[in-house]
């Protein structure tokens, strides 16, 4: 048999979030990171979006196995759905996985563990097709891995988010010698990280922000309020090294940090010293100016807490005068006006603002030179850009032409796209692709919520829901009783009562031409309704609210009595038909 060799873009491409790309080997698939992303203000009610879960339904017995590159949602979020339904290897770095674990927990409290394997940048796995190795890189949560897929045709390296920091500590660092050696193998394709690429300034060693946290610490007169995401693990260390370089207590706060520092602390993989924690009734005791809270969370969450405390609704702490909030990781563009309005707030409260991103430029990604720096290391033959919106991608485009790549070995691919490789012309081109749509998760529900669906939810945050509540005798053909008619979100009831009472006759005009001109169907009687109301409301009012047209019949138990009736006499009449004919056969036999 022919060698079959494919990338797969399943998600991660043209957006931030939700990584997951796959590498087929002949008969085996090699799933790399499977990542979840958070929501912007045009997904109504979804709480987060993951890959399509399609491609499981369709390649899941050929999966050999899911490799993680880090810790972060957008490598790990998916996990606990794919694995509600599918039992499938997953292989990650020690942190990576108990984090995955705590993940899979949440939803599904039945997990097998026998599913995990717990590997290092030393491990090399062989598969009947290919073997995987691991390289540490630098981001910010320790043990990160780049992942190595060993291929008949040559090296595919998928990079994973990182960039390179020479300062970091020993379970930050990328591992410069480990990319050498793999060059060295040769590189048929490079898959890395975007994110960042359009950076034009380089990012500032980790030394440096851990001087600058403890500086900001030392010279603040009260409480320090530190916003963070929970699995951000170095900047968590930076604030606790900087509290006891101070003389402060830190007290822990956020839905996910005391799980996530209990793991990290218990792996070792962060250090508290004795006594450096408070609890929540330590804080009437110790002194302002000595107290550091951290709220943490996932994406906005730590900011929806410090609005709280600015309006004094949180359930534990007020911002009050001479407080000082630091927002200690660089938010995304998603959040940028909210990262402004909850500044305002705090100001309004008597607190005042510091960002870190705003004072370093500092994030985890890697910057173009970095890209650029990566791309001279390793010589790779093609390069996918991924883990990046397109204009990233692009950037990533230019840089590594700028390097002496030929344009022609550069795909810019977007979610579902599978890239063949031709052994003979030694080529990557577009085959058939694979799923590569939204999955959308919100609450219980798994993709159970579509375009249909989110549209009705944009129309009712633009023009809210008009209610047309009627009810009919459709044997006499009349309306038994005045419609009633509400709305939410679409006008002030009080002030548009004619409004209203035309609506009624809109209504009542609908339901009698139905009556008159067609043969009565449920479906269509509500179209009608739901069609003139339509046109009425916005030639009064030029909006488009979602109607709900509510038709209920008067006699209807009626009619299902008179049908149950008349069921049981036809059963009645099969039974005495059944005995006339049992008896007319006995007495022929006699």
């Amino acid at each position: 048999m022919a060698n079959q060799l494919k990338i797969m873009v399943l998600s991660g491409v043209r957006e931030q979030g939700k990584d997951m790309f796959a590498v087929q080997v002949n008969d085996e698939i090699f799933v790399l990171d499977a990542g979840l992303k958070y929501p912007d203000s045009s997904l109504f009610g979804i709480d987060v979006v993951i890959p399509d879960l399609d491609f499981f339904e369709q390649y899941g017995d050929r999966v050999a196995g899911i490799f993680l590159t880090h810790g972060h949602a957008d490598s790990i979020g998916a996990l606990p759905y794919i694995l509600r339904k599918y039992d499938i290897p997953v292989f990650g770095s020690q942190l990576s996985i108990e984090l995955a674990k705590i993940e899979v927990q949440r939803e599904n409290k039945h997990r097998k563990n026998s599913l995990f394997h717990v590997i290092d940048a030393d491990t090399e796995i062989d598969f009947k097709n290919a073997s995987i190795s691991f390289f540490h890189t630098t981001h910010s949560i320790p043990d990160s891995l780049g992942i190595d897929v060993h291929t008949p045709a040559g090296e595919i390296v998928y990079t994973g988010d990182f960039k390179f920091d020479p300062t970091a500590a020993d379970n930050y660092r990328t591992d410069m010698d480990r990319l050498a050696k793999i060059e060295q193998k040769g590189v048929l394709a490079l898959l890395s990280d975007s994110s960042n690429a359009e950076a034009s300034y380089p990012n500032v060693s980790e030394q440096d922000i851990g001087n600058f946290v403890t500086n900001v610490f030392r010279n603040a007169t009260g409480r320090i309020i530190v916003a963070a995401k929970a699995s951000n693990l170095n900047r968590v260390q930076e604030v606790l090294n900087a509290a006891k370089a101070t003389g402060k207590r830190v007290l822990l706060t956020g839905r996910d940090l005391a799980k996530i520092v209990r793991t990290s602390m218990k792996l070792g993989y962060l250090d508290v010293p004795d006594g450096l924690l408070m609890r929540v009734k330590d804080l009437k005791t110790v002194p302002d100016n000595q107290t550091v809270i951290l709220e943490t969370g996932r994406m906005g969450e730590p900011l929806n807490s410090l609005q709280k405390m600015a309006k004094n609704r949180h359930s534990m702490i007020t911002i009050h005068d001479g407080d000082l909030v630091f927002i200690a990781t660089t938010p995304s563009h998603a959040v940028e006006t909210m990262v402004a309005e909850t500044s305002d707030l705090v100001y309004k409260a008597g607190g005042t603002v510091i960002q870190l991103g705003r004072n370093m430029h500092t994030s985890g990604h890697a910057t173009g030179r970095d890209i650029q720096l990566l791309i001279d290391t390793l010589k790779p033959k093609f390069l996918i850009p991924v883990i990046g919106e397109y204009r990233l991608l692009e950037i990533v485009r230019s840089l590594a032409i700028k390097t002496g790549m030929s344009p022609k070995n550069i795909y810019i691919t977007k979610n579902g796209d599978c890239l063949d490789y031709d052994f003979k012309k030694k080529r990557f081109y577009l085959s058939d692709p694979v799923p590569g749509e939204d999955t959308m998760i919100d609450g219980s529900g798994v993709g159970d919520v579509g375009n249909i669906v989110l549209r009705d939810r944009e129309v009712l945050s633009d023009d809210g829901i008009f209610i047309a509540v009627v009810t009919i005798d459709r044997k006499k053909k009349k309306i038994i009783a005045e419609p009633k008619v509400t709305s939410r979100g679409f006008v002030y009831i009080k002030a548009n009562r004619q409004l209203m009472n035309d609506s009624i006759d809109v209504i009542k005009k609908a339901i009698n031409s139905n009556f008159e001109h067609k043969k009565f169907d449920w479906t269509e009687l509500k179209q009608d309704i739901r069609s003139d109301l339509e046109k009425f409301l916005y030639k009064k009012t030029n909006r488009r609210p979602v109607i709900l047209p509510v038709v209920m019949e008067v006699n209807q138990n009626r009619h299902r009595a008179m049908q149950k009736r008349n069921e049981k006499k036809q059963e009645n009449n099969k039974s005495h038909s059944s005995n006339n004919k049992t008896r007319n056969n006995k007495e022929k036999k006699e």
